[in-house]
């Protein structure tokens, strides 16, 4: 393996170490009411996302895009959804500022979790007859703006505290509005994938 390919591949798999340092020191600082321990986990899962950015650009520019990275990639953004959607909806209902926000948070978790599980069958399914089960374009778009999203709904929920009520309500406002729209975008997805893997779906259904 080339120093470089070394570099892409450590990038991505260094993803998993710093969503868990992000849950850990988010979980710590709510507990104890730190803001310090709150603003390390905040450049972790930064750091976090900015590692999604920068590995598929690297492997692209320095030309070393290797089946490894195809499969570690959304496999690592999938640990990501795993550990920080949980986490957040977990500090929303501890905060216990909005049941509502909780519920929506629930949603969207068990949403995001669900799409992925099917469209990773659905690929399964295309792959036994060969089909291109490479990532779609809205598949890429979801990942991409899950990062943000998430970073926005943590910076409420380890900030919203110190800024006057009526901008707490605005903020908590702007929460809902990216939650829902992420969640738009994750049906549109699971559609996406469902139309074009269903063809593979029924022949597997109609094989003896």
């Amino acid at each position: 393996m080339s120093s470089r390919s070394a570099i892409v591949n450590g990038l991505t798999f260094f993803r998993v170490p710093l969503i868990f340092a992000w849950l850990v020191f988010a979980v710590v600082g709510e507990c104890r009411g730190s803001l310090w321990f709150g603003a390390v986990a905040a450049v972790a899962m930064l750091l976090s996302g900015l590692t999604d950015a920068f590995d598929g650009w690297l492997a692209r520019k320095w030309n070393v895009v290797s089946p490894l990275g195809k499969m570690a990639d959304p496999l690592m953004d999938k640990v990501f959804y795993v550990v920080a959607f949980p986490a957040l909806t977990w500090l929303v209902m501890r905060q216990g500022e909005s049941a509502v926000h909780g519920l929506v948070m629930l949603m969207f978790t068990i949403l995001y979790i669900l799409r992925d599980l099917w469209v990773t069958f659905m690929r399964s399914v295309g792959a036994m007859y060969g089909a291109d089960v490479a990532a779609r374009a809205i598949g890429k778009v979801r990942t991409a703006l899950s990062f943000p999203a998430a970073g926005w709904v943590y910076t409420f929920l380890w900030l919203h505290a110190l800024v006057p009520a009526e901008w707490q309500c605005r903020w908590l406002w702007s929460c809902y509005a990216v939650e829902c729209a992420m969640i738009l975008l994750n049906a549109e997805s699971f559609r996406s994938y469902t139309v074009s893997y269903l063809p593979y779906l029924k022949r597997a259904l109609e094989r003896k």
